[in-house]
C-alpha cells in the first residue's frame, strides 16, 4: 500500500516504544482502568509529571484514552496499543472472530494492510500469518497486539508496499485496503490499493474487507458479498473469492452470528399494511435478502421499492425490528403533532425511508408530554407518502 499521508514517521516509533520501558510501563500501570477524560486527565497529568518525564506522561495518557475507547471493540484493549486512526479503522474483535473461520484449513495466510492488527489477532489464532503494512507504527502495534492476544508466535511482520508482498506459498490472503487518505475519506467503492487489484491477486482464497456501500457489481462473477452488522449498525462488507464463497450475497448479524442468504424464490406480494411493521436490518437490505426474509416469516411488502415488511401477528426474528402499529395513514405533517398527542406519545424516534423530509426540523415541531415512547416511520405505501406511529410490541 502507498504510505498514507497521515502515517506517523519512523521516529515516532521511539515514543511508542518508550511506553514499554520500565518507566512507561509504570505509568500505564497507574493509569490502567482509570478514566482519563475531562478534568481527571488534567489532574492525573499534573500528578504524574511530578514523578515522570512530561512527554512520556502525555503519551501514556493518550494511549490510555484510546484504550478506554477501544474497549467497545476489543476484550483486551487494556493491553493493546493504538493510534486514533488505527483504532477507528480496525475491525472489531467480534467481526474478526466471525470472519476468521472462513479460512479454515489454511496454514499460511498473508494479511495485506494489517493496520494495528484488529483482524490479525483472530487470523493468527489457527495459522501462521505474514502481516504486511507500510506504516511502521501500525506494524509495530500489530506485533504488540498479537502478543496481547497470545498469538505472537504465529505472526511475522513485513514493512512493505503491499503490491510488493511475497505471496508465493501462501494458502490465502486477507486484505483491508485503505478507504481514506490524508485528504479524507475516499468515495464509495474506491480504495488503496483499488478493489480490482485486490480481486486479481494470484491466490485462490482471498477475503477483502470493504465499505458497506460497495455495489454488488463491483466484484467479479462468482464472488460473494457478505454484509456485516453489529446489533443494528451496518459495519462493513466482505468480498469472498469463489474458493471461499458460499452464496451470492449474505447478511450476517453479530454478535449472534445469524446469517441470511439472498435466494431466488416466488415474488413477495405487495399489500396494505397490517398490524405490525418490520424494519429489516440494514445488512439484510444491502444483501438483497428482504424478500427471502419475507418468505421465511410469511410477511408481505407495503411498497415495491421500500424494504419495510408487514404482518398481522408478532414476529420474533433477529433479522428485523418488529414494531406494533398504533396509527397508519397517508402522510400529513401538519396534523402530526396533534395525532401524537392524541396517542399519548411523549417521545418519538423518527425512521425515514423513501420519503424526503428534515428530521431535525420535524422534531422541533413536537410539544409532547405523553407516557409512550413511539417510532414515527416516514415512508411510502404503494408509492404514496405514508406515516406510521409505532411502539415496541
Amino acid at each position: 500500500m502507498t504510505e498514507p499521508e497521515h502515517a506517523p514517521a519512523d521516529e515516532d516509533l521511539d515514543r511508542y516504544r518508550a511506553l514499554l520501558t520500565p518507566e512507561g510501563q509504570a505509568i500505564l500501570g497507574e493509569l490502567r482502568g482509570r478514566d482519563v477524560t475531562g478534568a481527571e486527565a488534567l489532574r492525573l497529568g499534573t500528578e504524574l509529571r511530578r514523578r515522570y518525564p512530561a512527554g512520556l506522561v502525555v503519551d501514556a495518557l493518550g494511549q490510555q484514552e484510546l484504550r478506554q475507547r477501544a474497549a467497545a471493540k476489543f476484550t483486551r484493549a487494556a493491553d493493546m496499543f493504538f493510534t486514533r486512526a488505527g483504532w477507528e479503522q480496525a475491525s472489531a474483535e467480534v467481526v474478526a472472530r466471525h470472519r476468521a473461520p472462513r479460512f479454515a484449513g489454511t496454514s499460511t495466510l498473508v494479511e495485506l494492510c494489517c493496520g494495528i492488527g484488529g483482524d490479525l489477532v483472530a487470523l493468527a489464532a489457527d495459522r501462521h500469518v505474514l502481516a504486511v503494512d507500510l506504516d511502521p507504527v501500525h506494524l509495530w502495534m500489530a506485533e504488540q497486539n498479537a502478543r496481547a492476544y497470545g498469538v505472537a508466535e504465529n505472526v511475522r511482520t513485513l514493512r512493505a508496499d503491499v503490491r510488493d508482498a511475497p505471496l508465493a506459498g501462501a494458502d490465502a490472503v486477507f486484505v483491508d485496503p485503505a478507504r481514506r487518505t490524508g485528504r479524507g475519506r475516499l468515495r464509495t467503492g474506491e480504495s488503496e490499493p483499488p478493489l480490482d487489484w485486490c480481486t486479481a491477486l494470484p491466490v485462490e482464497k482471498v477475503g477483502i474487507k470493504a465499505a458497506p456501500g460497495l455495489p454488488h457489481d463491483a466484484v467479479p462473477a462468482g464472488w460473494e458479498l457478505e454484509f456485516v452488522a453489529v446489533d443494528r449498525d451496518l459495519k462493513e462488507a466482505v468480498a469472498w473469492s469463489p474458493a471461499l464463497a458460499t452464496a451470492r450475497a449474505r447478511a450476517t448479524l453479530l454478535p449472534g452470528g445469524h446469517t441470511l442468504v439472498a435466494l431466488d424464490g416466488d415474488a413477495v406480494a405487495v399489500r396494505a399494511p397490517g398490524e405490525y411493521l418490520l424494519d429489516p436490518s440494514p445488512a439484510v437490505t444491502r444483501a438483497g435478502a428482504v424478500e427471502e426474509l419475507a418468505r421465511r416469516i410469511g410477511a408481505w411488502k407495503i411498497d415495491d421499492r421500500i424494504a419495510f415488511l408487514s404482518v398481522d401477528r408478532p414476529v420474533d426474528t433477529p433479522f428485523a425490528r418488529t414494531l406494533r402499529v398504533l396509527d397508519s395513514r397517508p402522510w400529513n405533517q401538519k396534523k402530526l403533532p396533534a395525532l401524537l398527542r392524541s396517542l399519548d406519545v411523549g417521545s418519538v424516534d423518527i425512521r425515514r425511508r423513501g420519503l424526503a423530509g428534515d428530521v431535525d426540523a420535524l422534531h422541533r415541531t413536537f410539544k409532547l408530554s405523553g407516557s409512550l415512547r413511539a417510532t414515527l416511520v416516514m415512508t411510502r405505501v404503494d408509492d404514496a407518502p405514508w406515516g406510521f406511529v409505532c411502539v415496541e410490541p
